[in-house]
């Protein structure tokens, strides 16, 4: 039993004072957790807010401009009727990556796991943006990994995240340069993807915030080229929610490689139906 006299004087013994500065730290915890929830929802809320009012208020001008009589101009309507398609285009972009991204930080990304051989996903990654590297006059090569390597993997999600880095590689390479993508044979039970460019390369103080959402080392280019600011953060959390890992490494004016690894064998990842082997049919 506690001392007495102490209670009969209203003083607190050694365990209630103790629980009270639990309780205070924890009260501290939560307040600065919940002040930095704050400041990233902000932060978020800005930039988005940013990257829709910007294409918008294109498509409102350039709607009204057709209205005012423009519409009759053959030589303007046209063009504008093509600024207006491209600011809609980026804003489905745009709507589509926060809706992705959203489902992926929430948990509720539907992922299928099954087994799939590495060169095939890398040679139908690499087909899908192929069109795209040839207008730009863009050399793009592919390295296979061993014939029978294979991952445990979405398909789709890889195939995301191999476009997305493939993509942004062509977007920000001059023409005449060359965007190559590849695979390294299997280590530790990991199997390493990765894609080189010979762009511009990233500076080194702007790589550790590289897979932030809505980060872009050059704004401009980035919003011209049609980028949503969101591409790397989705390969982040793909990446991730498969078992694995990204990195990159940038030398200015060299160029950059984007690499992620995935697990060889089920690492108990959360499957939304029964895995299956799809060696043979993929």
């Amino acid at each position: 039993m506690g001392n007495p006299e102490s209670v009969r004087s209203g003083q607190r013994g050694p365990t209630a004072a103790a629980l009270d500065r639990a309780f205070l730290a924890r009260e501290m915890m939560t307040a600065r957790d919940a002040a930095e929830t704050e400041r990233v929802r902000n932060i978020l809320l800005a930039s988005v807010s940013h990257d829709f009012r910007t294409p918008l208020a294109s498509i409102q001008g350039y709607t009204e401009t057709l209205l005012d009589g423009a519409v009759h101009e053959p030589g303007l309507n046209v063009r504008f009727l093509g600024i207006i398609r491209q600011n809609t285009e980026r804003l489905a972009r745009l709507t589509g990556d926060l809706l992705t991204l959203s489902r992926i930080e929430l948990g509720r990304h539907k992922f299928q796991f099954a087994s799939y051989y590495v060169n095939r996903l890398m040679e139908d990654s690499v087909e899908s943006v192929r069109l795209l590297a040839e207008k730009r006059n863009i050399g793009l090569h592919v390295e296979l990994g061993p014939p029978e390597s294979d991952v445990f993997c979405d398909s789709e999600a890889v195939h995301q995240i191999l476009g997305n880095l493939l993509d942004n590689g062509i977007k920000y390479t001059p023409e005449g340069g060359s965007v190559f993508a590849g695979a390294e044979p299997p280590k530790d039970g990991m199997v390493r993807m990765w894609v080189r460019d010979t762009g511009p390369g990233i500076p080194e103080d702007d790589l550790p915030r590289l897979f932030e959402r809505f980060y872009r080392v050059d704004k401009a280019r980035s919003r011209e080229l049609g980028g949503t600011g969101l591409g790397l953060a989705i390969v982040k959390h793909l990446v991730r929610a498969q078992g694995g890992d990204v990195t990159v490494e940038s030398i200015v004016n060299k160029g950059s490689t984007f690499s992620f690894t995935l697990p060889v064998q089920d690492i108990g990842q959360p499957d939304e139906t029964p895995a299956q082997s799809q060696l043979s049919a993929r």
